[in-house]
Parts: structure tokens; sequence; C-alpha cells
């Protein structure tokens, strides 16, 4: 069952939340450590997860596809899957945001959070690696075992980025949410 939030039409301050997060979403990215020339640690799932959390299943998804989607357009290495991260991405957000908003909770009960964080992330992380299969497997044409190692190396940053993901994003979490109440754009986005 979808939440009142979810309901409603957007409005405004929707319209500025989605591209205040989005944009955090695209920075966030550039704080980075690359893996070789394989894959990187990054903070960009953190604010994916985290928008979701704020701002419930469809914009929290839109902050996060969006926000990925320029990133990758930043980065010639990354610009034609602009569109696959769009919706990679979204997932992350849609399902936080998805499974902390049920029930009128509003993101702001940490259990939910957990959840919500947990599962947009590993959601991600199938898609992630389903899609570097299909890409390295069937269209590169790499023996299996050369998959394999790769997909080993991406995995294992997909889960620390998913980790770092969920812990600093219910962390953060009751942070936003004050200072979105305080603002009093809570009660515009939420009515």
């Amino acid at each position: 069952m979808e939440n009142t939030q979810e309901k409603r039409k957007f409005n405004t301050y929707d319209i500025v939340l989605v591209g205040v997060m989005s944009a955090v979403v695209f920075a966030a990215n550039f704080l980075s450590i690359p893996i070789g020339d394989v894959t990187r640690i990054h903070f960009g799932n953190v604010f994916c997860v985290l928008s979701g959390i704020l701002l419930g299943a469809v914009r929290g998804g839109l902050c996060a596809g969006l926000g990925g989607f320029f990133y990758d357009l930043t980065n010639p290495l990354y610009a034609a899957e602009a569109p696959l991260t769009f919706i990679m991405k979204f997932v992350i957000g849609f399902f936080a945001g998805l499974i902390a908003n049920r029930g009128g909770r509003q993101g702001k009960k940490m259990g939910s959070n957990i959840l919500g964080a947990c599962v947009g992330s590993v959601s991600y992380i199938v898609l992630y690696l389903v899609k570097n299969f299909i890409e390295q497997y069937f269209l590169i044409k790499n023996p299996m075992p050369t998959v394999m190692a790769l997909l080993a190396t991406k995995a294992g940053a997909s889960l620390l980025n998913a980790v770092l993901a969920v812990v600093v994003a219910v962390l953060l979490a009751p942070a936003f949410h004050t200072v979105l109440e305080r603002s009093g754009i809570w009660r515009k986005i939420t009515k």
C-alpha cells in the first residue's frame, strides 16, 4: 500500500528538493577512491539511500537516478551507461523510500530505515552485477574465469559501498529530518 506522501502530486517544494538531492547525489559520486580501472568506493549511494528515506519511493528514486545519470555523463568511461545507471540508482532510492516510508513512518523509524537501505542497496548490487556479467560475457566475450574475477572485485567494492550507504544514510537521516522540520519544508512536502 502506498503512503500518502507518494499519492499526492508534485509541488514546487518537491521539485526543488528532488533537484537539490539529485545535485547532492551527483556531487557525492566525486568523493571516491578508485580500485584500479575496475571500480571505486564512493559516497554517491549514501545519498541515494538518504533521498529515499527522506522523500519516499518515487521522489527518492528520482534523486538517486538523476544524480547518478548526470555523474555518468561527466565521465567518458561511464557516459554510454548513463540510462542504465538512472534505472539502477533509481532502484536504490525507490526501495529505501518505499520501505522507510510505509505505513506513514515518514522515514523516522530506525528499523524501517535500515531495512529499506539494505533492500535498496542489495537490489542495486544484484542489478549492477547482472549488467556487468552480460556486458563482460555476452558483449565483450571475455572468458568465464576473467568475468568471474572482475565480478568478484566489483561485488566486493559494491558490498563496501552498500555498507557505507546503509550506515551513513541511516545515521544522517534524523539530522536531515530535523533540518527539514525546523525550516517548515517538511509540512509542505508531507501534506
